[in-house]
């Protein structure tokens, strides 16, 4: 490796959505409301989860820990996203990079394989009801989440660590509103084909692994359904698995056309649409999708709003008494 090549670039301009600046404040309102939306929404749901021991149960532990990655998702994205509306050089340096990176990534892989557990453990609650809680224990459900945040750390580590092997000497703008590490690889004066080979291994494998195992599930679920006699029960578990499942065909959907493509690196004008739906319109969705449509979470809500209802009523009642 020459002089030349290590006096590469080690800043980039994120270029993002637009530069007129009469679109830059309608945006900045609209992914401002998202992120706000995003964050009250998902970080609302850990709290209640958390609080209420009723939902401390296999299902709802997955679905917090979801809630958890798309809140760190959205926080590894958005804040930069805003500030570059109104920065004037929107900058970024390479280790910055590679740290929004990361997190976005281990946010986004964790979630495929909390999703897969998702899966599974309504399948075990449908097809398996009375041999659920042998079956979905909560030493199997702390393993299954240990393993999906063990992998989610590894797999960016993996992508982040083959990163140092590219010089970046020519043009340093980036053609995104974050720093995925696709537009790197297409600014790359180094061949990144080892890069894209790492993706295909190992982003494909995991989305196969985890898609494969949320299709099997979902198909016992709904062969179960079928043979339901009661027409009432079979339309309320269709009417769930069909949102959770739309949820998840969009968020692997997504990735897929992203990450396990063969000509992933090289095609970069769908990067932007596609990444606004599974880095921040999904995020927004789940806790829509997996709580609001939820009875027990929704009596749960309904349960704390009344007894601080009732705490707040008897603060105003306690001068009275006392007068």
């Amino acid at each position: 490796m020459t002089e030349q090549n290590h006096s590469m670039t080690t800043e980039f301009i994120l270029i993002g959505f637009t530069d007129q600046p009469e679109l830059k404040h309608l945006l900045f309102v609209v992914f401002f409301a998202i992120y706000v939306i995003t964050m009250m929404g998902n970080l609302g749901l850990v709290v209640l989860i958390y609080m209420e021991h009723r939902l401390h149960t296999p299902m709802y532990i997955f679905l917090g820990n979801l809630a958890l990655m798309d809140s760190c998702c959205s926080c590894a994205i958005t804040p930069k996203m805003l500030e570059n509306f109104f920065s004037e050089d929107r900058t970024i340096s390479l280790y910055e990079c590679m740290a929004q990176f990361y997190f976005f990534c281990f946010a986004e892989t964790t979630d495929c394989f909390l999703l897969a557990a998702m899966a599974y453990d309504r399948y075990v609650a449908i097809c398996s009801p009375l041999q659920y809680h042998t079956r979905m224990s909560k030493k199997l459900c702390i393993q299954i989440t240990s393993g999906s945040y063990i992998a989610g750390n590894l797999h960016p580590m993996i992508h982040v660590g083959f990163l140092f092997r590219l010089t970046f000497c020519g043009s340093h703008q980036i053609n995104h509103f974050y720093c995925d590490i696709l537009p790197l690889y297409r600014l790359s004066c180094v061949d990144p084909f080892m890069n894209e080979l790492m993706i295909l291994i190992f982003s494909g494998s995991i989305q196969s692994f985890t898609i494969t195992a949320v299709l099997i599930s979902y198909l016992y679920i709904l062969f179960t359904i079928f043979k339901m006699k009661s027409k009432e029960g079979r339309g309320k578990a269709l009417s769930t698995c069909a949102s959770h499942f739309l949820s998840v065909s969009a968020f692997y959907g997504s990735l897929l056309f992203m990450y396990a493509r063969p000509s992933t690196v090289k095609e970069g004008s769908n990067d932007i649409p596609v990444a606004v739906f599974y880095a921040l319109v999904i995020p927004l969705l789940n806790p829509l999708i997996y709580s609001l449509r939820n009875k027990e979470v929704i009596n749960t809500m309904k349960k704390i709003m009344k007894k601080k209802q009732s705490q707040n009523l008897l603060k105003q009642m306690s001068p009275t008494v006392e007068n």
